[in-house]
């Protein structure tokens, strides 16, 4: 065998990069996202001006943002990622979030600030908001696709995490998409498990978040490799923090001797525990081989 043929016989495989175009989107997305969670975390008592629709219940307006912008961390650290294989556990997450908040606010539209009596500037941000449900879920179907079809494969593993936590993430998963598939499904009876009050259109933007993040915490499984889980780590964490401020903010609006408290405020920590634990492990290591 001549030396050129067996060095072409023992080079590695490609591995699949992260296209441009995702790139793009994904820090597009984290833009927008930075701006509704403003609008719902910080603008919190004024969503009848400044949001497409109004939520009168500050602390439903102060989960929503705080999913917001826990996804701020979680589009713009995938985006940063060179190789798919550490990027794309944001896609179906972001792909499903959004096609159901597009279901939920064509099924409500009735709710949205969109009439003549409301102030142009609070129809410009309503009218903004559905064309981002139309057009970032569409958008990143054509790119997925591309994105798919690209030469390449994955880096080997390097950083698994430790047994119990995919023991925790699998049950984060079932909690998360079961009540978000009740909530989107059934908002009118399942709002009864849930801490504070909701409406029905409330319901069903609640339930789009907890099926967003438990598609995440299901492919957390699947990568099983805590450097491909980065940014789901870091979002969990935000989110668990970010929350614990809206109960500090509101805590008359939160039912805490109820049965659904005490499990709200139980899940943060797992939350906590599992995307620390994930930050920890996807730290490069001097005996570990970086992906």
């Amino acid at each position: 065998m001549r030396p050129d043929t067996a060095t072409r016989a023992v080079k590695p495989a490609a591995v699949k990069p992260l296209l441009p175009g995702m790139r793009r989107l994904l820090y597009v997305a984290a833009v927008l996202v930075l701006l509704a969670g403003f609008q719902l975390f910080v603008l919190t008592d004024h969503t009848a001006s400044y949001f497409a629709w109004t939520i009168r219940n500050p602390m439903a307006a102060c989960f929503l943002g705080a999913g917001y912008w826990a996804s701020v961390a979680f589009e713009a650290l995938a985006a940063r990622q060179r190789i798919w294989a550490n990027a794309r556990i944001a896609v179906p997450t972001v792909l499903v979030f959004t096609l159901l908040t597009l279901v939920a606010t064509l099924l409500n539209l009735g709710r949205f600030h969109l009439g003549g009596q409301f102030a142009i500037s609070t129809r410009i941000v309503t009218w903004a908001w559905l064309a981002i449900y139309i057009v970032v879920p569409l958008l990143m179907l054509i790119i997925l696709a591309v994105q798919l079809r690209t030469p390449g494969g994955d880096p080997p593993r390097s950083a698994p995490l430790p047994g119990w936590v995919y023991g925790l993430l699998a049950l984060q998963a079932a909690v998360l998409l079961g009540l978000g598939l009740a909530l989107f499904a059934a908002p009118g009876q399942a709002v009864a498990w849930w801490p504070w009050k909701l409406t029905p259109l409330l319901a069903q933007a609640t339930g789009a978040w907890l099926i967003g993040f438990g598609v995440a915490a299901a492919h957390e499984l699947v990568e099983r490799d805590a450097r491909r889980v980065l940014p789901a780590s870091f979002s969990s964490v935000l989110l668990a923090v970010l929350q614990f401020i809206a109960l500090a903010r509101y805590p008359d609006r939160f039912e805490w001797s109820s049965a659904a408290g005490a499990i709200y405020v139980a899940f943060l920590v797992t939350m906590l525990i599992s995307g620390g634990i994930g930050l920890a492990w996807a730290r490069p290591r001097r005996d570990a081989p970086v992906s």
